[in-house]
């Protein structure tokens, strides 16, 4: 059953989203890219709000921050919109907003990032101040994004090797961010991309009246097959027992050594205090285990390259987008059932926390 939820790509997961959300009687908004996706479909991020806009509370569910990890946001939306939680928490004063896509581009085209290689997670920062330096990656971006690829096996040496010897290095950590290479991997941007700016303006519409905000973004790459990872940013005592306490004991600061994600700048979550001044925010990154770390980092090596090198051969490039795919979206029934399931508990975990603030 929960395998049904999964779609085969983007186009599907827009459509079926759609539908479910106007046969839950949602709210629905588009939001339309300025390009085209892989088949030459329009795409965008889509919006559906369940419940009365002018309660206190709000439960955001995002999908699709990076590309292909929307195959499993997507379905755990779709599974909501399905799901007598959604009734739940309109009957317990919560409206719930679905975003759809958040990186449509990525999504459609199966990039991890977006229509100009930027890293959507690391593109909600200050751009009036310059991105922090990461002298670790500048040690190796040239081994990370080669001239050539498939990359030559003394490359790969020299790349484990040096991943070897930086390993344990977390603040900053090669994955941490960096604006200094528009070729290369984690790439921060030099101003808010199209994704930035049309989140902060759903974040305008839907939550300016709001005093509690509650936020899943949903990811896969990282950790254990299957297993799904509470991450826990950098925030104030009281927000962080707030977490804790909605959430239970397994929730993981990002900052702590245990956790699957390197400290970032430029979170997607980080513009709701902006855009929402007057609510108390409590967000955490769902994170699910896919393959190993080294396949997902080859994937990601795969992708920055061909963004420098479009005219690549097709079959190369179809090699290296279903690469990416694989990497962030496992099709196996096992892996699709320990999604959803930790998915759902969160769900209700978050509705029952919300529901439980005092107003």
């Amino acid at each position: 059953m929960s395998a049904s939820f999964f779609s085969a790509a983007y186009g599907e997961a827009r459509q079926r989203f759609l539908e479910a959300a106007a046969k839950a009687g949602a709210a629905v908004q588009h939001h339309v890219h300025p390009l085209k996706g892989a088949a030459g479909e329009e795409i965008g991020t889509d919006t559906a709000l369940i419940g009365p806009g002018d309660v206190a509370r709000l439960f955001i569910v995002t999908s699709g921050t990076h590309g292909p990890e929307g195959f499993s946001g997507s379905a755990c939306q779709l599974a909501l919109l399905n799901d007598e939680l959604a009734k739940r928490a309109a009957d317990r004063g919560i409206a719930l907003l679905l975003i759809h896509a958040v990186n449509p581009y990525g999504f459609s085209h199966l990039k991890r990032t977006n229509e100009d290689n930027i890293d959507l997670n690391r593109n909600f920062g200050d751009f009036s101040q310059p991105y922090p330096d990461n002298p670790v990656y500048e040690q190796i971006h040239d081994l990370l994004v080669p001239a050539t690829w498939p990359p030559s096996a003394d490359n790969e040496e020299r790349l484990t090797a040096s991943m070897t010897r930086l390993a344990g290095q977390r603040d900053p950590g090669v994955s941490s961010g960096q604006a200094k290479h528009a070729d290369g991997l984690f790439y921060s941007g030099t101003a808010p991309a199209w994704s930035n700016r049309t989140i902060r303006s759903i974040l305008r519409s839907h939550g300016t009246n709001k005093r509690h905000i509650a936020w899943i973004d949903v990811h896969t790459g990282l950790g254990p097959y299957g297993h799904g990872e509470k991450i826990f940013g950098r925030h104030s005592a009281e927000t962080t027992k707030r977490a804790k306490a909605w959430w239970g004991g397994d929730l993981i600061v990002s900052t702590a050594t245990e956790s699957v994600s390197p400290r970032t700048i430029g979170h997607i979550t980080g513009c709701a205090p902006e855009e929402c001044p007057g609510a108390a925010i409590t967000p955490t990154t769902l994170e699910y285990g896919t393959v190993p770390n080294p396949v997902v980092r080859h994937a990601l090596r795969g992708e920055a390259w061909l963004a420098g090198h479009p005219d690549a051969p097709a079959p190369l490039v179809k090699d290296i987008r279903r690469a990416v795919r694989d990497a962030f979206f496992v099709d196996a029934d096992d892996w699709k059932g320990m999604i959803l399931g930790q998915f759902r508990a969160q769900a209700l975990q978050t509705i029952n926390g919300l529901a439980n603030e005092q107003i």
